[in-house]
């Protein structure tokens, strides 16, 4: 099995926890990620620490509250795949989260440095950019939950739909230089749903131009790809939607990418 590739546990920890990637066990320096599985009336508690945090409701319906602030009767889709856009709740560092399930919830839990700049927030699904992107079998659906342009000291958290038989983060393109202006080093954690789940699967790439790094990761419904550097695109089999939610990082919050030379004239 590739070490790029973290799946989930087969059965959730006593706090609902199915996947954690931490720096440590990345072996990198900025992003962190978690999902738990909440049941209907269990809670879900974490202080942040260092980090800033985004708490995205992948599905179903939950009360939240942070050390000053509180949301009632927040979710809305029962499915990532109803691809209606996120609520999200972002805390930023030295404070806490807890929320309790009002159904059945899925919950990702996206970590970053922070540095205590921006207050709690409710990020609702007005307020997510939504965009296509991409044209004919390389288009998908791109919702911007905290892209560049909302305010956080280091988290990008950007979800995205492929439609059965697209690629997706296609042309390759990476961002592992720190090189402001022309690129930025980002880490990144890739969360993949399928749909349908049942015997369904994507494609995944990680390489760098010089083939150091060469991974083809098949992903089934519920697994991560840890992304520490080069060209990572993804495909979605005909007759299988692919879901999934990016998590970046790094010393500058800007996202500057370099396309894959080889396949750049797909931009034109």
């Amino acid at each position: 099995m590739s070490k790029l590739l973290v799946k989930p546990k087969q059965t959730r920890d006593q706090d609902g926890n199915v996947i954690r990637i931490t720096p440590e066990s990345a072996g990198w320096d900025y992003v962190g990620f978690e999902v738990y599985k909440l049941k209907t009336g269990e809670t879900f508690e974490k202080s942040t620490g260092d980090r800033e945090m985004a708490v995205v409701l992948l599905s179903g319906r939950a009360n939240a509250q942070t050390s000053e602030k509180s949301w009632d009767n927040i979710g809305e889709r029962m499915s990532v795949f109803d691809e209606t856009p996120a609520y999200t709740v972002y805390i930023p560092n030295d404070d806490e989260v807890k929320l309790k399930a009002l159904t059945d919830l899925e919950i990702a839990v996206c970590t970053a440095p922070g540095k205590g700049t921006y207050e709690a927030r409710l990020v609702r699904p007005e307020d997510v950019h939504v965009a296509k992107r991409g044209s004919g079998s390389m288009e998908r659906e791109i919702h911007g939950v905290i892209p560049e342009e909302e305010p956080a000291d280091s988290l990008f958290v950007i979800e995205v739909f492929t439609p059965a038989g697209n690629w997706s983060s296609y042309p390759p393109h990476k961002h592992d230089q720190d090189n402001y202006p022309d690129e930025t080093y980002l880490e990144e954690t890739y969360y993949h749903k399928i749909n349908p789940a049942e015997g369904g699967f994507a494609v995944q790439r990680v390489y760098t131009d010089d083939r150091e790094l060469g991974e083809t990761i098949i992903v089934n419904d519920g697994c991560s790809v840890l992304v520490p550097k080069g060209h990572h695109p993804c495909s979605a089999p005909p007759g299988y939607e692919l879901y999934y939610l990016n998590v970046m990082a790094g010393p500058i919050r800007k996202w500057r990418f370099t396309n894959d030379k080889d396949h750049e004239w797909l931009t034109k």
